[in-house]
């Protein structure tokens, strides 16, 4: 029987590996097999991150809103609940913005729950 290479298949796969691996710091982005281990893992970083980006974008809107709360003289968790019940229905990243760019309509957002 025949010997089978598959030049063409196994140096497609190789140069992908490599292209993605291309930047990598040392041997990680010249030699194939210690590539290949480092583009496994920069995905299963990848994947993970992504998911946690949301969490700590969250964590920061929730930093600056606390602040500039306190700023006006309540907390956090006490502008939250007043929001609720005043039925104003901004969200986390709304307010971040607030908080930081404009503070007097942040001011007024906050007046406007305690009314």
């Amino acid at each position: 029987m025949p010997r089978v290479k598959n030049r063409v298949a196994a140096k497609a796969r190789r140069r992908r590996v490599l292209q993605r691996a291309k930047g990598f710091w040392g041997r990680r982005g010249t030699i194939y097999t210690v590539a290949k281990h480092a583009v496994d893992k920069s995905l299963q970083y990848a994947y993970r991150d992504r998911r946690q980006r949301k969490r700590q974008f969250r964590r920061l809107w929730i930093a600056r809103i606390n602040a500039a709360a306190r700023l006006n003289g309540t907390t956090y968790s006490q502008l939250i609940g007043s929001l609720r019940k005043a039925d104003i229905q901004l969200n986390r990243k709304v307010m971040a913005d607030l908080a930081m760019h404009d503070p007097k309509a942040f001011t007024k957002v906050v007046a406007a729950t305690k009314k």
